[in-house]
């Protein structure tokens, strides 16, 4: 029975599968984008979550234990400097899996795997939906408002020279 077996061995024996997360998680951090299919996308999201979140606390201790995991002192001066301070006011969810189709060869679904601050077309595409709510109602009665001063101040001035002449 399959009783507490809850992860995804990706077909690999432990220290192949341990191996493979470390040099993907290693490739994230460098590229800040990697193309994998969907099954490994979903380990390494659950394998880096918590690098990330130790790398918020930039002291020797926590270099050290994520040293131990990624067995890349590149990636760790990369994750405890550029990327620790773009995520520090988010609690979690550093990681976007976003899926492309299926790979011709054998039908497996393939995905981008990315930090969340890194997508410029993302953040950009957030930043002009915040529009103020407007009614056309509201609009027509301010329109009417203005043309009326204008006509009024329109039909005055013509009054007014008269009377100066």
């Amino acid at each position: 029975m399959r009783h507490n077996k809850k992860f995804n061995h990706l077909g690999r024996k432990t220290a192949h599968r341990s191996a493979l997360l470390a040099n993907m998680a290693v490739s994230l951090i460098q590229h800040k984008r990697i193309f994998t299919t969907l099954a490994k996308a979903k380990e390494l999201r659950k394998y880096i979550e918590p690098l990330v979140t130790r790398s918020k606390d930039d002291s020797t201790n926590s270099r050290r234990l994520v040293f131990a995991e990624l067995q890349n002192k590149e990636a760790v001066t990369v994750l405890f400097g550029e990327i620790s301070q773009r995520v520090a006011e988010r609690n979690g969810g550093y990681t976007r899996i976003l899926k492309t189709g299926f790979r011709e060869g054998d039908a497996a679904q393939m995905c981008f795997i990315e930090f969340v601050d890194y997508n410029e077309n993302m953040l950009k595409d957030a930043a002009p939906k915040k529009k103020a709510k407007t009614r056309r109602a509201g609009a027509k009665k301010t329109a009417k408002a203005e043309a009326a001063p204008a006509a009024e101040a329109a039909a005055e001035a013509p009054a007014a020279e008269a009377k100066a002449e």
